[in-house]
């Protein structure tokens, strides 16, 4: 009879784990909750859920970026926050919601690791360094939303567009992804005249190439160079969240991209 081959043990398994949060948990916590997840697709432009909604699952994207958007009386919706493979979404199931207020969108596709709600809060509730490193996200979160309003207000069309390009561009880890005018509008809240004059004037700089539903970003440091300080500000105070080089509030060295945890 055949032998059948081993079961990897879940280390292994988890070097296809993108996801910050995810890859940042202590090899024993992980295999606590590996039973509970299931690795999904996230499509182009599909939602997760719209507000009033109930949210059966919680999302920790590998790649791709979903989009947090608030949605006005009249339908007109605006991008809050984006979601990549720093955290997870929504932080209002983590907060103890149950019903949504916010509409989650994929932004780019790519791949997710999917976990109901219930099971969700039952292992915040029994594993201590998850609702650590969850609470230091939701931070990480609300100060994005704060900057983002800041920015929003006071900063142009070109800056603006500048940042959202940049910030997606961070998540992806590739020069192409998928973008269009009107897509990009409902994630600024302008019309979409306004986005095309930006995006224009960002092609025309040889910042990025724009064609065909696809942005290309061709010279990174000219974007960073177009955008306002509210881009620097966020990828600093995400760049100090678990998963990369860095110290956590108890003083110990935090992961780099690739390194596991001991159990």
């Amino acid at each position: 009879m055949k032998a059948r081959a081993p079961v990897p043990p879940p280390s292994t398994q988890r070097r296809r784990i993108a996801n910050r949060i995810l890859s940042a948990l202590p090899a024993r916590a992980y295999a606590r909750i590996l039973p509970d997840l299931k690795s999904i697709p996230l499509k182009f432009r599909s939602s997760l859920h719209e507000p009033g909604d109930k949210m059966p699952y919680v999302y920790f994207p590998n790649t791709g970026v979903i989009s947090t958007l608030t949605v006005l009386e009249d339908g007109s919706a605006v991008e809050i926050a984006t979601i990549g493979n720093e955290g997870m979404a929504d932080v209002s199931v983590f907060l103890g919601m149950d019903q949504s207020d916010s509409w989650l969108l994929v932004q780019v596709p790519g791949t997710a690791m999917r976990m109901e709600s219930p099971r969700f809060r039952e292992h915040v509730e029994q594993i201590p360094i998850l609702r650590a490193l969850l609470g230091y996200y939701t931070v990480s979160m609300l100060a994005l939303v704060a900057q983002s309003a800041a920015c929003n207000r006071m900063h142009t069309m070109v800056q603006r567009c500048a940042r959202w390009l940049l910030m997606t561009h961070d998540r992806v880890d590739a020069a192409a992804f998928p973008m269009t005018h009107d897509f990009l509008a409902t994630m600024l809240g302008v019309r979409r005249p306004s986005v095309s004059v930006a995006a224009k004037a960002l092609q025309a700089t040889g910042c990025i190439n724009y064609h065909r539903g696809k942005v290309t970003v061709l010279d990174r440091l000219g974007l960073e160079a177009a955008s306002c300080e509210c881009y620097r500000v966020i990828r600093r105070r995400f760049d100090r969240l678990p998963g990369r080089s860095g110290a956590d509030p108890q003083g110990r060295r935090l992961l780099s991209s690739g390194e596991h945890a001991s159990a």
